[in-house]
């Protein structure tokens, strides 16, 4: 059964609709996250489900009760929700035990103990109770958050871009360490963020969002690789599209070869999959789909690379001019303007049906057979 639903629901700022018909549902014990540029609508979303905002239609339930439609809304702290903020917001004046404590001050000294102590442990604070805010590091501050919001054993936790204030490589730390929290808490969690990272690392799944609405709810696995339209394949991970000639309803062929696979499901509803021959798409080719190989007879030429410690990311300049993203290896390193082998390696067909109808530059270029079972 699903912990929370919301049910086709909208919200504006006075005429500014910002939130769009939207859909989604939490299992129980699920993480979710969703994932978009500043301005896509999340944060309000996530105010719509704490209770800050109110809906101008649909409706937002959590174990089939009620908790916000355009005519009744329950107030947020009827709601046992959780909330973790962007800063942590932590109170400077009390020790961690006294935040993590501060939501259960209605409970016994012993219970507030008890709960407290399991939440340090929980979270690897152990031997930081006395201290104060100031005297921790970035990540463990937020890691007090977190216990914070989780002392009253809320229903579910919303967190509101809860590492951007951290840098990178922590980021992306702290968020599969509370992933891992939550999940021994069994809690039921929303995210909003706008890092793909920290979004992949911490969720089960993610709805990427893009002017008021998800274009796509799914696994972090079937975003990258089988995104439903162009948009998620553009907003998720790095790539090119490569333009590609339909020749069946099996197979596409790009300059690189001649790809074996499902023709996706847009050129199936438009149609152009029944004429078998000349439906023109774009397919996309992640840069792991490109593989270096001195062997090869297929040559591209280094336009650009960007070390990246284990790995150069190279950008290609193929024979027809077009240009495709490559992950070597960092022992292979090459100059700029130097021609290297290449093959592909593609394990998904990605394709969109190409909105100017016009055919792939590469008609005359010799294509190199690629099978594959997508």
């Amino acid at each position: 059964m699903p912990e929370l639903v919301l049910d086709h629901i909208s919200q504006s700022y006075g005429s500014r609709e910002v939130v769009r018909d939207l859909s989604m549902q939490l299992l129980d014990g699920e993480i979710g996250c969703l994932l978009g540029a500043s301005g896509c609508g999340k944060t309000t979303v996530l105010r719509c489900i704490a209770g800050f905002e109110p809906l101008t239609r649909g409706a937002i339930r959590m174990n089939e009760e009620a908790l916000s439609t355009p005519n009744a809304m329950l107030a947020p702290d009827k709601r046992h929700i959780g909330m973790m903020f962007q800063d942590g917001a932590l109170f400077p004046h009390l020790s961690v035990a006294g935040n993590i404590a501060f939501g259960i001050r209605a409970q016994t000294g012993a219970m507030q103990r008890a709960r407290v102590d399991e939440l340090l442990a929980l979270t690897g604070l152990e031997g930081s109770a006395e201290k104060f805010p100031h005297q921790l590091s970035g990540g463990q501050q937020q890691r007090v958050a977190l216990a914070r919001a989780l002392a009253p054993k809320p229903r579910m936790l919303l967190m509101d871009e809860p590492f951007s204030s951290l840098d990178i490589e922590l980021r992306e730390r702290l968020a599969i360490e509370v992933r891992s929290i939550l999940k021994r808490e069994g809690m039921t969690a929303l995210i909003v963020t706008h890092d793909q990272h920290e979004a992949f690392a911490m969720a089960d799944r993610v709805g990427v969002m893009n002017d008021g609405e998800i274009t796509q709810w799914d696994t972090p696995y079937n975003l990258y690789h089988r995104p439903t339209n162009r948009l998620v394949a553009d907003f998720i991970g790095q790539g090119i599209f490569l333009p590609g000639t339909v020749l069946s309803n099996t197979t596409v062929e790009i300059e690189l070869g001649v790809l074996y696979g499902h023709i996706p499901t847009e050129c199936d509803a438009s149609g152009c999959a029944k004429c078998s021959h000349s439906c023109y798409v774009d397919v996309l080719i992640r840069p792991d789909d490109i593989v270096h190989d001195d062997e090869s007879t297929m040559q591209a030429v280094v336009e650009s690379k960007l070390f990246r410690g284990g790995d150069f990311l190279y950008t290609l300049t193929l024979p027809s001019g077009a240009q495709a993203l490559s992950l070597v290896p960092s022992h292979h390193d090459h100059a700029i303007g130097e021609k290297i082998g290449i093959k592909l390696a593609v394990d998904h067909v990605v394709a969109f049906r190409r909105t100017d109808g016009k055919r792939a530059p590469h008609d005359h270029v010799v294509a190199h057979p690629v099978k594959f079972v997508a």
